[in-house]
């Protein structure tokens, strides 16, 4: 069996960890809305159409942040059709995903629904096809007590108190060529900046995210963040980052390897960002957010075949097996180690459209095998982050070499007096025994050993079999100060440690 061993120091803290980092994603596309989160004839919907199994399953994920509306609809959107009357709401044609959009959820609704699975809402604000004006209606709309046009106008559709929206995004990939009003960076750096000022004159407690790079293979990255934080960097108080994957090449061990190309992404992101710092000679250091980011690509033969101008069409709808649990965790892990930097994060997306949680129009729902390690971490990862040093063998393949067999991230919540290790076994074939030396930590005990793993690694969830699922009975022996860990070959662990004395 390979070993590798762990120094945990209870001095030597990274960042105390945002929850944020554990936020979400809805669209309107596919089933996000209609049929996910909100199905008035469900016989289990509540008063206003929330679908309430899908509430406690989110609920149960504790999802601190929700990003609404977009994502590319988002710039081609017109907020006000989604606010007022719902008889009198416009059905649009939603240009970036070709659907017919009804407007019967907006932004009171949303902000609803956020409010009953307990999370803040991260507003996005359309810079395709609008800017300042808008947007710094919304704001008003949103997050003003009353005495103006546009918060009277929210009060007289029910909503007296305002809604307090903390965060917003200042537009949505807007390097893509896909997106709608799309602009070069001189462009959207200068939009962005004017539109954030605006939108701050409003209201100045909010924060503003600048629109990064749509993904690390853009040709334009990372010019891209230099040139419009160039602009916006007084203004805003983090970047976006956006990054998908997936196994298209069938290479399973390759595919578990890539979080490697995410740590470079991360780390190219954060030097332009203190570039622009020292090129300010600012104060500030900008944060990131990593406001969309999961797997993409088992739905993508599918989604050609759709017909367009559906309503709420099943889209973007992958599922999701024991590989790309595993993925996941190892992206989570990422951002722990990353921490004093990425305070915000989004799993895209929420329910149904390349989700964790799926639901059957009129029937159940049901947890697809990335909801555990994101439960995990966002129940059990709250605290400190931890740098740790760790000794691990590595192993190269098609794409990366040097790459550690166990990937690990440990908090510390000092005030429950507990300690959560997150491990990932990466290799297929070797189980690992982790070392940990815990002498910074007396006292403390095994809580219990979490474990995610299946025989197979295309083995995945449905309505009718949980076939992958977490089990307890991982396998360790506490001797002293050491902690040693069986961690199972692709396998996916939460080891939690409770102080006892």
């Amino acid at each position: 069996m390979k070993q590798a061993n762990v120094l945990l120091d209870k001095g030597a803290v990274i960042s105390e960890i945002d929850k944020r980092i554990y936020g979400s994603f809805i669209e309107h596309m596919g089933r996000a809305v209609y049929g996910g989160i909100y199905e008035p004839d469900h016989e289990g919907a509540d008063e206003q159409g929330f679908r309430k199994d899908v509430i406690s399953l989110v609920s149960q994920l504790q999802v601190p942040i929700i990003r609404y509306p977009g994502g590319n609809m988002l710039s081609a959107y017109n907020w006000e059709d989604g606010v007022g009357p719902k008889h009198e709401r416009p059905r649009k044609l939603e240009l970036a995903w070709r659907v017919i959009e009804t407007n019967q959820v907006g932004t009171n609704e949303f902000a609803d629904f956020a409010g009953k699975v307990g999370s803040e809402v991260m507003m996005a604000v359309n810079l395709g096809t609008r800017g300042i004006d808008a947007a710094r209606n919304l704001v008003e709309y949103c997050n003003h007590p009353g005495g103006s046009y546009w918060s009277d106008l929210r009060r007289t559709h029910g909503y007296e108190r305002p809604h307090q929206i903390k965060t917003w995004c200042l537009g949505n990939e807007m390097d893509g060529h896909w997106q709608i009003g799309q602009k070069t960076a001189e462009e959207y750096g200068r939009l962005a900046a004017e539109t954030g000022k605006a939108m701050k004159q409003v209201d100045p407690s909010i924060e503003l995210v600048s629109c990064g790079s749509s993904g690390s293979g853009m040709p334009t990255f990372p010019e891209w963040e230099a040139v419009t934080l160039d602009h916006t960097y007084g203004i805003a108080d983090y970047v976006s980052l956006h990054q998908y994957f997936g196994n298209r090449d069938n290479d399973s061990q390759n595919y578990l390897a890539s979080t490697m190309e995410l740590e470079h992404f991360i780390h190219t992101v954060i030097s332009v960002c203190d570039y622009l710092k020292a090129k300010k000679r600012s104060k500030k250091t900008m944060m990131l957010s990593f406001d969309e980011w999961n797997v993409w690509y088992h739905s993508n033969e599918q989604d050609q075949k759709l017909e367009p101008w559906q309503t709420a069409p099943p889209q973007l709808e992958d599922r999701y097996n024991m590989e790309d649990a595993l993925l996941v965790g190892g992206i989570l892990i990422t951002f722990l180690r990353h921490a004093d930097r990425i305070k915000m994060a989004c799993l895209a997306q929420l329910v149904n459209v390349i989700a964790p949680i799926v639901t059957e129009n009129g029937g159940g729902s049901w947890k697809q095998t990335i909801y555990y390690p994101y439960m995990h971490a966002s129940v059990f990862g709250r605290g400190v982050s931890l740098q740790v040093i760790v000794s691990s063998p590595k192993f190269d393949t098609k794409d990366f070499t040097d790459v550690p067999y166990t990937d690990t991230a440990v908090v510390w919540n000092e005030g429950k007096e507990e300690v959560t290790i997150f491990a990932l076994n990466r290799h297929l074939e070797e189980d690992v025994l982790m070392t940990f030396s815990m002498k910074d930590f007396p006292g403390y005990e095994v809580n219990e050993h979490l474990v995610l793993e299946h025989d197979d690694l295309k083995a995945a969830n449905s309505m009718r079999e949980e076939r992958v699922k977490p089990h307890n009975n991982g396998q360790w022996s506490f001797q002293r100060t050491e902690l040693e860990v069986k961690v199972n070959k692709a396998s996916w662990n939460v080891i939690r440690l409770k102080r006892s004395v």
